[in-house]
């Protein structure tokens, strides 16, 4: 019997004052929903429903790409959690197997405890909440318990005062065998203070049945929403400190941990070392021994062992940098692959393009790519020496073992072991300058006068 995922996603967010659907703000480089789905996936989920609402084809894109597998559904109209999983009853229909429900403004609980919901449902507890020990309990839901046992869920509008008092409080995830959930689901009445249809019924209407429920404690970090901009930065501070700590626990030298900033799925190796003020986009793998230095942003990329870039690098979607490689300070690789031992040093832009083994790149180099319409490539062979100031217009290819003069701008190919000498001839012509300076002191003198 496979588990069943339900990620609620349909609230508009309104206190972010932003056009862009709360759950598709970025958080580690990833929209925030990313977050919530992948530790859903690591439960290794049969079905998986996104409800969502505002912005539902922005929402329905990201999922798209986040997970092609997962289905969309649709809430119309934003009548409570009750009402939004009852709208993943279709995908569920025929079901075998637990479900869980998640929110994707919900973004920090860890697939451990999803782990340890699903034994306390392998113990026999037919209805499992997660819950936390709140320091501040606030105006959070609160779990009525008699030892063990939950016995129902009441929200904070609707509790009494010894209610309140409670410190245990709902983080919202619940899970239960997926047919009975939406049973339950669909039997949720409204009659409350908000006239909403609440997910948190559920607990009150299985006893009923003669269910029996238990809850689950987690970390309160675990269970941090995100409905203002404040709180977004302050869950994006979370997840950088946990990425830190956990890249230092794995043997990556971080110099200043505090300046590196991380992205959801960031992969460095032990033994890598990474100076500060570092940017860490989405899809960068970094392999043992290398070393990033200051102030280089990377996104896209794959720095193999002993690879040194930056500082002061920019390496873009594509860039593929094999073993023992230099990518120096200020420059930028863009869907190009380095082969191993080559160097760029200073000051160039490599887009479109592979560099043989062991060549080497001249400061101010371009690789001139684009003619406005298309992308073109240029290929560097082996051992090539590419004087400074080359301009590379594509599509060209530079033999293996040639060079190129400093300051050519090479529009045809050029064969191997060939010196390539490609510039305007230099005119000078004596005293020019020197009147062009008396004609603009003039100039400006009558304009004074």
């Amino acid at each position: 019997m496979g588990l069943s995922l339900i990620v609620l996603a349909a609230g508009q967010g309104t206190r972010m004052q932003s056009d862009l659907p709360k759950v598709l703000h970025p958080l580690g480089g990833v929209p925030m929903l990313a977050h919530t789905m992948a530790s859903g996936a690591a439960m290794a989920p049969e079905r998986v429903a996104v409800v969502c609402g505002h912005g539902a084809e922005q929402v329905r894109e990201a999922v798209a790409e986040i997970d092609p597998e997962a289905q969309v559904v649709i809430q119309s109209e934003q009548l409570g959690t009750g009402h939004a999983v009852l709208q993943a009853a279709p995908v569920l229909e025929g079901a075998s197997g637990d479900a869980v429900v998640l929110y994707g403004d919900t973004p920090f609980i860890r697939s451990e405890t999803l782990e340890a919901m699903s034994e306390a449902r392998a113990g026999g507890a037919d209805i499992v909440v997660l819950g936390f020990m709140a320091e501040d309990p606030g105006r959070y839901g609160r779990l009525v318990t008699v030892e063990e046992r939950l016995l129902r869920i009441v929200e904070y509008k609707d509790a009494t005062q010894g209610e309140r008092a409670i410190r245990m409080c709902n983080s919202g995830v619940i899970m239960a065998d997926a047919a009975t959930l939406m049973q339950l689901v669909g039997e949720i009445g409204n009659q409350n203070a908000s006239g909403e249809y609440y997910l948190t019924d559920v607990v009150a209407l299985g006893r009923a049945r003669g269910l029996t429920a238990e809850v689950v404690l987690c970390e309160e970090a675990e269970t941090m929403g995100i409905n203002t901009r404040a709180e977004l930065a302050q869950a994006e501070a979370a997840f950088q400190a946990r990425m830190r700590a956990e890249t230092l626990e794995n043997g990556v030298t971080l110099t200043a941990p505090e300046t590196v900033h991380f992205a959801q799925d960031t992969i460095i190796g032990r033994d890598a070392t990474v100076e500060p003020y570092v940017v860490f986009g989405p899809g960068v793998t970094v392999e043992t021994g290398a070393v990033i230095r200051a102030f280089s942003h990377l996104e896209g990329c794959h720095v193999s062992r002993g690879a040194i870039v930056g500082p002061y690098a920019r390496l873009r979607p594509g860039a593929e940098l094999a073993e023992d490689v230099k990518v120096g300070n200020f420059v930028e690789v863009k869907n190009a692959e380095i082969a191993e031992g080559a160097k760029v040093n200073h000051l160039s832009y490599i887009g479109d393009a592979s560099i043989g083994r062991g060549a080497n790149v001249g400061a101010g180099t371009i690789t001139c790519n684009y003619d406005g319409v298309f992308k073109h490539r240029t290929e560097i062979g082996p051992r090539a020496f590419i004087g400074s100031n080359t301009m590379l217009v594509a599509p060209v290819k530079i033999g293996a073992e040639a060079m190129t003069a400093s300051g050519s701008v090479i529009t045809s190919d050029v064969e191997a072991g060939a010196l390539a000498v490609a510039r305007s001839r230099q005119v000078t012509k004596p005293g020019l300058a020197e009147k062009m300076m008396a004609r603009l002191k003039a100039l400006k003198a009558a304009k004074k006068g």
